[in-house]
């Protein structure tokens, strides 16, 4: 390894078991001498294996509810105690869509669901670049990425109302990039990663097609979730400032 974030310290959202891409993410940091701090919702760490993931990186669970804006600031808090200071990068990993569990097609949508779809998969990375803004918690320089997927600007029909919560996802990476960028030199990318057989993603109806033809029409293939991880790793290092 290149000890590509050697001192660096960090939270990862989202991880929540071995196919979670997030977990490949966090390994990979913690590979290049990385410290962080690993978050999901009370209900994920008590049916995923999270605690398997922070033995091998030697990391602290901090249980939260994204889309709650004070377990967020406990989050922050908690890091910015932990590490003594300011942290050097955050990664968002949070989707789920109710409306795609339960097989609504799009023009059959059930708006609750809509509603917690993008609350849970959008908004959420709203109120973490604003809670990390607020407690000015992210070094400059520092990095923010989340995970996107190209249904956020083509049609992907079974992807249902989580296209719209990436093209969200994407405006809130624009907008709230650039007042970071422009106040505390703070970057914030979004990943759009190929169709992964996460454990969210095996869920979705046809999603074996749907890696089957992205890979077809991809000249280099499917980037797997490691190829992914390596990505993320560049952009929280110094090598993309």
């Amino acid at each position: 390894m290149y000890n590509l974030l050697k001192g660096k310290k960090g939270i990862i959202f989202g991880a929540l078991d071995s196919k979670s891409i997030a977990w490949h993410i966090a390994e990979r940091c913690y590979e290049e001498g990385a410290e962080f701090i690993l978050s999901n919702t009370p209900a994920a760490l008590r049916f995923g294996s999270l605690k398997e993931l922070a033995d091998k990186t030697n990391s602290e669970i901090v249980a939260a509810d994204a889309t709650s804006m004070e377990d967020l600031n406990a989050v922050f808090s908690r890091a910015m105690e932990k590490f003594g200071g300011q942290i050097d990068f955050v990664l968002h990993a949070i989707g789920m869509s109710l409306n795609v569990r339960k097989n609504r097609s799009y023009d059959d949508v059930d708006y609750n669901y809509y509603t917690k779809t993008m609350d849970i998969s959008a908004f959420s990375f709203h109120k973490i670049l604003q809670t990390a803004y607020k407690l000015d918690a992210i070094k400059e320089w520092g990095s923010v990425v989340a995970l996107s997927y190209v249904a956020g600007q083509r049609t992907f029909y079974r992807y249902n109302d989580m296209a719209d919560a990436k093209a969200l996802l994407e405006s809130i990476a624009r907008s709230f990039g650039y007042i970071y960028g422009r106040d505390r030199k703070v970057r914030v990318n979004t990943i759009s990663q190929s169709p992964t057989l996460t454990t969210a993603g095996s869920g979705v109806k046809g999603i074996d097609n749907l890696m089957d033809y992205s890979d077809r029409m991809s000249p280099l293939g499917n980037a797997t979730a490691e190829d992914c991880a390596n990505y993320c790793v560049t952009l929280f290092s110094d090598l993309t400032k």
